[in-house]
Formats: C-alpha cells, sequence, structure tokens
C-alpha cells in the first residue's frame, strides 16, 4: 500500500484484517516511526483497533524501504495524495513518483492498482510510466475507494459495490477475488469508466447537498421549513434517502477537490460543467449565510465574540481540510471578531490551520463563557446533548446560529435564545405528521 495517508492506512489495515499479508509503505519517516510505535496519525473511529491487531497478527507492517517492500508483492495498491493544482486540476506529481520508483523494482506477477481519486487517463499515464522503465508487462488496475471519513472501516467492509476497471480483464479479476467475501455487486469496467464512476457519484453528493441548501435559502425567504420539505422529498423513491439535509456545506478532503478537477477535465475537453459551477457556488454562499445570520443577530460583528462548536469538516474525524469552520473563522475575524472554538477532536489540526484567529477551548461551555454568539458548524452528537440552559447562562449574549439545524426552534427560544437555522423561516411550523392520516386520498 503505497502511501499512509487516509485511504492507504484504512485500506491497508482492512486488508490486513481480512487476512492479507500487507505492508503500508511511505516515504514520510516519522509517520512511519509513528505508526511502528502505535500511535496513529488520523482520527478514524476503529482504526486504532484494527491497526493494533493486524501488527499483532504479523499481517500489517510498516516501512520506508521502497526496495524490502515491492518485489514479491502480487498487488501494489497507489494511495497517495493527488492535491488540488492552481488551476483546480488533481496534481499527479506523487502517483508519477511512486511510480516511476516502483517499476523497476516490481517482480513477475505483480498487478498496480490505484485506489485513490485520480483524473481520467490516470491509468493510461501508469501504463506509459511502467514503460518508459522497461515495465511494458504489468497490469493496471482502477479501483476506486467510497469510504466516507468517521465510517471509513464499515464502509470498506459493507460497501455498497467495488469499482474495478482495466484494459486487461484477467487482472481484473485477480483484483476482484481480494473482495470475494463481500455481498455487493462487483462492477468491471474499462479504467477510464471505473475512474469517472468516483468523480461523478461525489460530484452527485455535492449537488444534491448543494441543492438542497438552495431549497433552504428560499424556504427562509418564503415561509417554509426546510428540514420537512427535506424529509418529504426523501420519502420519494426516486429521490432516495440521504444528503438532503440543510446547513452550512460540503467540505473534507473529497467533495470540494474531486468536484473542481472534475470541472477542470470538462473545460480542458471542451465541455461547459454550469452545473458543477453552480454546486461549488452555492456551497461557498452556505457559508457566508452563516455569517450573515451573525451579522444580523448581533447587528455588528466588531468588537464581538463567537463561540465556534465544530473546527471539522464532519463529525467522528479530525480532518479540517476545507472545514466550512475554517473559512467562517476567517470570515467572522476579518470582520474584528473575536472566535473562541470547541471541537472533541479536530482542536489542534485546527489550530495549526487557524493560527492566532481563534482560542481555543476545552469544552463548549468555556467557548460560550462571555460569548455574544454560538455557532455550531458541526454536528457532534455532543452538541445534540449538551446543557443548553447552562450555555445560555454562560453567555453574554443570546444568539445561537445553528448552522447544522441540531435542534428544535421552540425549544431554544424558550430557553432565550434568538435561534437562527438554515432555511427554517420563523413563519413555519415546527410540527410534522409522518404517519398517514385515516381518510386520506
Amino acid at each position: 500500500m503505497v502511501g499512509t495517508g487516509y485511504v492507504g492506512l484504512t485500506v491497508g489495515a482492512c486488508f490486513a484484517d481480512l487476512g492479507h499479508e500487507v505492508t503500508c509503505l511511505d516515504i514520510d519517516e516519522a509517520k512511519i516511526e509513528s505508526l511502528r510505535a502505535g500511535r496513529v496519525p488520523i482520527y478514524e473511529p476503529g482504526l486504532e483497533t484494527l491497526i493494533d491487531r493486524g501488527v499483532r497478527a504479523g499481517r500489517l507492517r510498516f516501512s520506508t524501504d521502497y526496495d524490502e517492500a515491492v518485489p514479491g508483492r502480487e498487488f501494489i495498491f497507489i494511495a497517495v495524495d493527488t492535491p488540488t493544482g492552481a488551476a483546480g486540476e488533481a496534481s499527479l506529481a506523487g502517483v508519477d513518483a511512486a511510480v516511476s520508483t516502483l517499476a523497476p523494482l516490481m517482480t513477475a506477477g505483480a498487478t498496480i492498482v490505484t485506489k485513490s481519486t485520480v483524473p481520467l487517463g490516470t491509468g493510461d499515464l501508469i501504463s506509459r510510466i511502467l514503460r518508459e522503465h522497461g515495465a511494458d508487462d504489468f497490469p493496471v488496475v482502477s479501483n476506486p475507494e467510497f469510504q466516507r471519513e468517521g465510517s471509513a472501516i464499515q464502509d470498506f467492509l459493507k460497501p455498497d459495490r467495488v469499482v474495478i476497471g482495466s484494459g486487461d480483464e484477467a487482472a481484473a479479476r485477480r483484483v476482484a477475488e481480494l473482495y470475494r467475501t463481500f455481498d455487493c455487486p462487483i462492477i468491471i469496467t474499462d479504467l477510464r469508466t471505473a475512474e469517472m464512476i468516483k468523480y461523478a457519484s461525489n460530484a452527485f453528493l455535492a449537488t444534491r447537498i448543494s441543492f438542497i441548501n438552495e431549497m433552504g435559502a428560499i424556504c427562509e425567504a418564503l415561509g417554509a421549513d426546510v428540514e420537512v420539505v427535506g424529509r418529504g422529498m426523501e420519502l420519494d423513491r426516486r429521490v432516495g434517502r440521504g444528503y438532503l439535509n440543510a446547513g452550512i456545506g460540503w467540505g473534507g478532503s473529497c467533495f470540494p477537490k474531486d468536484v473542481r478537477a472534475l470541472e477542470h477535465m470538462a473545460l480542458v475537453h471542451g465541455c461547459h460543467p454550469q452545473l458543477l459551477r453552480a454546486v461549488m457556488e452555492i456551497n461557498r454562499d452556505a457559508r457566508h449565510s452563516a455569517v450573515r445570520k451573525l451579522r444580523d443577530g448581533l447587528d455588528d460583528l466588531r468588537g464581538r465574540t463567537v463561540a465556534v462548536l465544530g473546527l471539522s469538516f464532519k463529525p467522528n474525524t479530525d480532518d479540517v481540510r476545507d472545514a466550512p469552520a475554517v473559512d467562517i473563522i476567517h470570515l467572522l475575524t476579518g470582520e474584528g471578531a473575536e472566535v473562541r472554538a470547541y471541537d472533541p477532536v479536530a482542536g489542534p489540526r485546527a489550530q495549526e490551520e487557524l493560527g492566532d484567529r481563534m482560542t481555543l477551548t476545552a469544552s463548549p461551555l468555556e467557548a460560550a463563557q462571555g460569548a455574544d454568539a454560538v455557532l455550531i458548524t458541526t454536528e457532534w452528537n455532543e452538541f445534540r446533548e449538551l446543557d443548553w440552559a447552562a450555555m445560555r447562562a454562560a453567555m453574554r449574549g443570546n444568539v445561537l446560529v445553528d448552522g447544522r439545524n441540531m435542534h428544535d426552534p421552540a425549544r431554544m427560544a424558550q430557553l432565550g435564545f434568538a435561534y437562527y437555522a438554515m432555511g427554517r423561516s420563523p413563519r413555519a411550523s415546527a410540527h410534522e405528521t409522518m404517519a398517514p392520516v385515516a381518510g386520506g386520498a
């Protein structure tokens, strides 16, 4: 497994747990030493236990030595980072470097498998790099991952589908054998189609979120409740469930990077990706909407203290890449506000990203102490169960902006908050009836 980032580490640990012999390879010596010492560099529920079990069983190893790790391996998974370039493209410098190093060391029977999200044509590029190094006989397979941060292990072990693409059908079927015990459809197709399935899936999920956020803005203006609208939509089988919760938008390491990369690929090849552009624009607007609500509630942000609850882009992870909270904190401090923030696990990473733009606190109550407003940016379960009466008593002001629509507006109002939700007009009824009504048509 070349690369011990989020994808490489979780996939490697899962394969080891399935009984395979796995070596996780990385050029970052400090990271490898940390993993050998039992310190996991990312927060993912269950991952530390899985890694410990694999290491104890002798099936999971960590190395920086290509010469030691590559020869004799049947499958070599590429899971290096593909960061966003200046024009929105996904950079393949890491893939190029990894394959160039691997090529002279691979032995007969090996198959290269791309696991990270890579642009269409990357499989062909890898084949070309192999040929340039005299390694013509090694097949290349695309096997994109569909793991959500916070539930990556479950998503790997019980996937909705496994996608495998290659111009070499025998190689594709060898990779499919790694998943033979999984109870899910296995799609075998060509390289570019497999690469596109991952981009299309992420772009569609991002589109659903941006769609419901746009509906939320309209609901708020016209006196409807987007929470009930979303639930009413999900009951239509043609629409389906999930990703229809209004809020302050999507972030993380996948959706932003992949939507931008897909837009770039479309532009380069003469397409007009106006829907993808709108999806990104709506997502940006959702973050600004939370700041506007704070400004409306406080009249002026200059000199005000805002408590931000949640720094990771979603719960059950410490990933702050493209997190809405990071953008919002920049916006708030840019308008002269002071920010005090809390997150159950992502605080240290956010502090590295934001520096002195925020004061990190040890608890939500400490963040709220003397604050003029509280803003919820991540839907950690901890924030559902807070003593909100104590939070209100600790505050200097009473503004609560619920960027994830976690709370009942009526209850928050009873506690004395000036409560602002996303896409939920004060004029809309907070009640709904989900059971069938007798005598209905």
